[in-house]
């Protein structure tokens, strides 16, 4: 099996957002909301500055150490963790939550993109290093979409045995009947499946909670490429934001700095998120719920816990661990505790960090490059042949498939079953007509319009039905791009938002992750295609 690569521009595929496009594209409309442009001479820049923006390292390395005692061993791994020690180390990070298995294929190509981008910035800069991160989101709490992934055509939903507060703090304990279920499934036999079994089971069923659970499994997955995976939720990472922390509970400076920029982007684009007045959750055992402000009071929403200032602010330096950022400060939190340079992630990522730059500005903390993530549409060979049958270009399958079939009607027709000749004709006639009648009486005006309007509306009906018609005698054809579009674009949405890794593991093995990682192209800001032939 061969494979082969294409790369198209995010706006000719239609399912980006104009806001994204017009960020890649460098619209000047969108220019005061980011710092360093996604390309080669914006990352050179912010590593050059980056470094006016010190990091505790010795809390970085020590906390990741500790994280890190407990899991298989990667030199690569252990090299970068100790190279985080060094000034001139810097990282390249993506965040996601701890999706079941990954969740879905975008989790890979985040992770990916930054392991890519990593290693060319080290070809590109060799007097500094650069450390891939991925960044979990262990304190998220939305458990419909992390418990939630598909295999193949079915669809696995973990409700956590009742758990509830931050998903990364879950027990395992009740995966266990999910997984099995899952291995009955899971195919075709071989080492490839072994391994993945054996992967999932020590991952989830050996592992106290999902935060360490996940942490093994992309460890496991992504360690032999030096990926560092950092869990944010512990008191000494905390610590580091206690003034962030205090000046949202107590100024609530971020929603006003925040709105401010949402008013200046809403004149052009759909917001991605709003602030609050208070940006913070508070996590304690199974409990994550927003902090609110009543008078001379602040309480957690759902709870009777509450606090005086004083009291509040002794929480805060007692137990910092317990304040989560939301979406608003997560960013600035991220920032605070890395060396980072390139922030990648997806659309919705890109969107909602423009909104940010002013924030970082009041705070004094770094703002990074923002970079969109990779996105990528795996072809396999008989969806490959299908589209080969059909007469597509791989830009045509991201076409709607309405579209598609027209085109494909319009381009095989033996017959001519379209009607614009015949109306242009017929609008030429009964406009001599028209100059006729109005002449003789100007009020038949009305009358003439009326007739031609009836006569272009009668010939479309009678085109519908010819197309209908010719449709028909294509049948076969039009089921089998029908067939096309349902596998590449489950829904009518993108692969990477429906797929899991899994099939794709257990076809290729752990090679998948090097061909991806050899495909993507992270400054080209290109949607990668990359297609199997038999050939």
């Amino acid at each position: 099996m061969s494979l082969s690569f294409t790369y198209l521009p995010y706006a000719d595929t239609g399912y980006f957002s104009q806001l994204v496009v017009d960020y890649l594209n460098g619209t000047n409309d969108l220019k005061e909301f980011y710092t360093y442009t996604p390309d080669k001479d914006g990352l050179e820049q912010a590593i050059a500055d980056r470094k006016n923006f010190p990091i505790d390292r010795k809390v970085l390395t020590d906390t990741l150490r500790k994280q890190y005692e407990a899991l298989p061993k990667y030199e690569a791994v252990d090299k970068n963790i100790e190279l985080l020690a060094k000034d001139t180390t810097y990282t390249v990070c993506t965040a996601h939550q701890p999706n079941l298995m990954t969740g879905y294929l975008y989790f890979i190509y985040k992770i990916v993109h930054a392991i890519k981008l990593a290693e060319e910035l080290k070809a590109a800069h060799p007097e500094n290093d650069f450390v891939p991160v991925y960044y979990m989101g262990s304190e998220d709490n939305d458990l419909d979409e992390l418990g939630t992934f598909r295999y193949e055509d079915k669809k696995f939903v973990w409700d956590a045995n009742g758990q509830t507060g931050a998903v990364g703090r879950m027990d395992t304990k009740s995966l266990k009947p999910l997984l099995a279920e899952l291995f009955k499934l899971l195919g075709p036999p071989g080492n490839n499946l072994e391994e993945v079994k054996q992967l999932l089971e020590e991952a989830y069923l050996k592992h106290n909670n999902i935060s360490d659970a996940t942490q093994h499994l992309v460890h496991q997955l992504f360690g032999r490429f030096g990926l560092v995976v950092l869990n944010p939720d512990e008191t000494s990472f905390k610590k580091s934001i206690i003034p962030i922390i205090k000046d949202d509970l107590l100024q609530q400076t971020a929603v006003g700095i925040v709105t401010n920029t949402i008013d200046k982007l809403d004149v052009h684009y759909k917001v991605q998120a709003h602030p609050r007045p208070i940006n913070l959750f508070y996590l304690h055992n199974q409990l994550r719920e927003r902090i609110e402000k009543t008078g001379d009071s602040w309480h957690v929403v759902n709870t009777d816990i509450t606090w005086s200032e004083q009291e509040l602010m002794a929480e805060v330096d007692t137990h910092p661990e317990r304040f989560s950022p939301n979406v608003i400060l997560r960013g600035l939190f991220q920032e605070t505790i890395l060396p980072n340079v390139a922030f990648i992630g997806g659309g919705a990522e890109v969107a909602y960090w423009l909104q940010l730059k002013a924030l970082f500005t009041q705070f004094h903390v770094f703002y990074p490059a923002i970079l969109l993530r990779q996105s990528a549409l795996w072809i396999n060979s008989h969806a490959a042949k299908t589209r080969k049958q059909s007469g597509l270009s791989i830009a045509d399958i991201f076409q709607k498939e309405l579209a598609l079939v027209k085109n494909y009607v319009l381009n095989n027709s033996e017959d001519d079953w379209q009607t614009s000749e015949e109306t242009k004709t017929i609008e030429q006639t009964i406009d001599q007509l028209k100059q006729k009648a109005v002449s003789l009486d100007p009020t038949l005006r009305s009358s003439a319009d009326a007739v031609l309007a009836k006569i272009k509306h009668q010939l479309q009906v009678m085109e519908k039905k010819m197309y209908r018609a010719e449709k028909r005698k294509m049948q076969t054809q039009l089921a089998r791009i029908a067939k096309l579009k349902k596998i590449l674009f489950p829904n009518d949405g993108l692969q990477e938002r429906a797929d899991n890794f899994l099939p794709y593991y257990l076809q290729q093995g752990s090679n998948y992750f090097t061909i991806l990682k050899e495909a993507t192209r992270p400054l080209d800001n290109t949607f990668l295609i990359i297609e199997e032939s038999m050939d």
